[in-house]
């Protein structure tokens, strides 16, 4: 089990507890990453503000995308500026274009479900 803490930015983040991505922002909260966020309303989810711009944000580790592949096209040149350690693209999220552009950055790039890695200790 990998337990060194990993900033994770989540994109797609909503205040609806039954949205994936509210799940993995609390989730991450438990595990203990910090936790910053985007999303298409400005609030504040668990204590996380959320971003409705792509704010530069420093030391990101994880992206963790939440939005489909017709939404991402606006945050590629951002996601990969911020030269992550790694995109997760969750269910629903897979994009071939985006996986192959973090590719050819270096950046890891995993189509899994961060919850499911959360709770297998594979985060």
């Amino acid at each position: 089990m990998n337990s060194a803490k990993k900033k994770t930015l989540v994109i797609g983040a909503s205040d609806n507890p039954e949205r994936y991505s509210f799940m993995a922002l609390h989730r991450l909260q438990q595990h203990g990453h910090p936790v910053v966020a985007i999303g298409r309303n400005a609030q504040t989810v668990l204590g996380v503000p959320v971003a409705t711009t792509q704010e530069a944000f420093k030391e990101i580790d994880t992206v963790t995308l939440y939005v489909s592949p017709a939404h991402q096209k606006e945050y590629y040149q951002y996601i990969l500026g911020l030269h992550p350690q790694r995109i997760i693209f969750n269910p629903g999220a897979e994009n071939e274009e985006l996986l192959q552009l973090a590719k050819a950055k270096g950046i890891q790039t995993m189509e899994a479900c961060t919850l499911v890695l959360l709770s297998t200790g594979q985060y």
